[in-house]
């Protein structure tokens, strides 16, 4: 019988202060919400399209466009598109327009209420960072860099991002730490 030991390595004081320290979960919470109110309300903008070109009779319409556009930045010297990416958009996501569109719609929607309420905050932030870089991937920037950054410093800062949300206590409930809890906090600090 073979014995294994685990070392931890101890997390720096600077990331165990701005990534677990509940004292900054009101700073947490306050980017976890503006990034949720903006996945919110692009959501929101596609389901209550009048024109049902996102989620209804014509759904596939505007992604059919929006990716239509990406492959038409695939040319030239430094294209915007990468090849891979465009092979990506021309045999997977094109002929499946209507289903991404439901996808992009509800997704965009769920991640918003998800960071809003506090609900499983790194995973809902890292999916909506999945979404910003695949806009970006697709030639898109618009508010895509500044959302992708604050995800990525949400899924970093999961811990204390959740500390005021729902987290705290459905994190306990499916087995895994309650956000920034003093044992999760010891256990990164002290090597055993």
């Amino acid at each position: 019988m073979t014995t294994t030991i685990r070392t931890l390595i101890p997390e720096p004081h600077v990331t165990q202060r701005l990534f677990a320290d509940p004292h900054l979960a009101s700073l947490w919470t306050l980017l976890r919400v503006f990034v949720g109110y903006e996945w919110l309300m692009a959501g929101w903008g596609k389901i209550t399209n009048p024109a049902g070109v996102w989620v209804g009779e014509k759904a596939g319409v505007a992604v059919s466009g929006f990716l239509n556009g990406a492959l038409a930045k695939t040319g030239g010297d430094h294209p915007d598109v990468q090849g891979w990416y465009a092979w990506f958009i021309e045999h997977l996501a094109l002929p499946n327009a209507t289903v991404f569109s439901y996808m992009v719609a509800y997704g965009e929607m769920a991640i918003g209420l998800a960071l809003i309420l506090g609900l499983f905050t790194g995973l809902a932030a890292f999916f909506g960072g999945f979404l910003n870089a695949n806009f970006l991937l697709a030639g898109t920037v618009s508010s895509n860099p500044l959302l992708f950054i604050l995800a990525t410093w949400l899924v970093l800062g999961w811990r204390v991002a959740g500390y005021w949300g729902l987290d705290r206590w459905v994190l306990p409930k499916v087995g895994l730490d309650a956000p920034a809890t003093e044992g999760a906090r010891t256990a990164h600090s002290n090597p055993v």
